[in-house]
């Protein structure tokens, strides 16, 4: 892109401004979910009999597209214009997950999809993720700044968080509750909070995982086939790890994987299953080492800040943004119970994908850098 430094456009201040490292690694990943996408979605079309084996390819295309779009277009924010987006977002998505609980599609006992005119499937809690992570951490640093009179703005992150942690378990979906559980204590661990205070959160987290155990039969299988896998039904994860061992270092070449065909979830949960066994073990850790690029960068680029609001921000979307990656990889792997996660940007999904390209969008607008307090607090 020929911009010059001279250029004082937009676009030219964005260029000049935004990590192109990050923003190069997200792209790729954007790449291989092109690339996956197209390997594994036919043969799971044709197996469920859609009506055109290229439909999920097809409708994937767009998601990425618009996706790419979306980050791009966020990413040109200033920290307050993020914060303000964020909050309606938060305010909208809150709405409808809401509204899950009462015109919901039900799957598998579960109600976390709204079917809207013209938008079609939609799960609102996929952008309560990033959304909540900028409002909390502006609500975080609010109370920081103002000491002790910060009590307001500690009980209202506090119940911002038990409203989102309560729709989350009625649906339930106590993976994402698991997610957004856990972005909420980093940013408080990062805040520098008493760590009396960050232990008996702690606690109740690790009390919270006991509960869902015992309280919901969905995770109790899951934990029990883990552990026990002789005493229940593993058949996804038993394909997965025959893709990966049938894959090797260089994998069977592309569009020759055959694990595809009778894996259920190769195009969404299991897509890394695909990756390792068409493309081998080398490309896995070439997706693996992008995403933990994307999550060292973005630390490292906050080194140098200075604004308490945009550090706790940026370190929500990164921990999210990694332990999602790390739940996917590692349960197809077996290493932890298997959870209905997607890859990002890799795994079919249309509101999965937007949701992470909007997070991505407020990382690479936090993490700009600013040359001026006016600039900063523009928009």
């Amino acid at each position: 892109m020929a911009l010059s430094r001279a250029d004082t456009s937009t676009l030219g201040r964005w260029w000049w401004s935004v990590d192109r490292w990050t923003l190069a690694a997200l792209l790729t990943l954007v790449g291989f979910g092109y690339l996956m996408v197209l390997a594994a979605a036919p043969a799971v079309a044709e197996r469920i009999g859609a009506s055109s084996r290229n439909l999920f390819f097809a409708k994937q295309v767009f998601f990425l597209i618009g996706a790419t779009t979306v980050m791009g277009v966020v990413s040109l924010l200033s920290p307050k214009g993020v914060r303000r987006l964020a909050m309606l977002g938060f305010l909208g998505a809150m709405v409808l997950t809401v509204a899950t609980l009462v015109i919901g599609a039900e799957v598998k006992g579960a109600r976390r999809w709204l079917n809207l005119p013209l938008v079609g499937s939609l799960q609102p809690s996929e952008f309560l993720k990033p959304c909540f992570a900028v409002v909390a951490a502006w609500l975080i640093a609010e109370a920081k700044t103002a000491g002790r009179k910060g009590w307001g703005a500690w009980g209202t992150v506090l119940g911002l968080y038990a409203m989102v942690a309560l729709v989350l378990q009625r649906q339930p979906d106590i993976g994402m509750l698991l997610v957004v559980t856990f972005v909420f204590f980093t940013q408080v661990f990062v805040a520098g909070i008493n760590m009396a205070v960050v232990t008996a959160l702690g606690g109740l987290g690790v009390g919270g995982l006991f509960g869902a155990y015992f309280l919901f039969h969905h995770v109790r299988s899951r934990i029990d086939r883990f552990l026990y896998p002789e005493h229940g039904n593993n058949y996804q994860v038993d394909v997965a790890l025959e893709a990966f061992g049938a894959g090797g270092m260089m994998g069977v070449g592309p569009g020759e994987g055959r694990m595809k065909t009778v894996l259920p979830d190769a195009h969404a949960d299991f897509v890394f299953a695909v990756v390792g066994e068409e493309f081998g073990l080398l490309v896995c850790l070439l997706i693996l080492g992008l995403f933990a690029f994307v999550v060292v960068r973005g630390m490292m680029r906050l080194l140098a800040e200075t604004d308490l609001y945009v550090i706790l921000a940026a370190s929500g979307l990164l921990a999210q943004f990694g332990l999602q990656a790390f739940i996917n990889m590692a349960s197809s792997l077996h290493l932890i119970p298997t959870k209905g996660m997607t890859l990002p940007f890799v795994s079919y999904g249309g509101s999965s994908v937007i949701a992470i390209a909007l997070g991505m969008g407020f990382l690479l607008a936090l993490t700009r850098k600013r040359m001026s307090r006016a600039e900063e607090g523009a928009g």
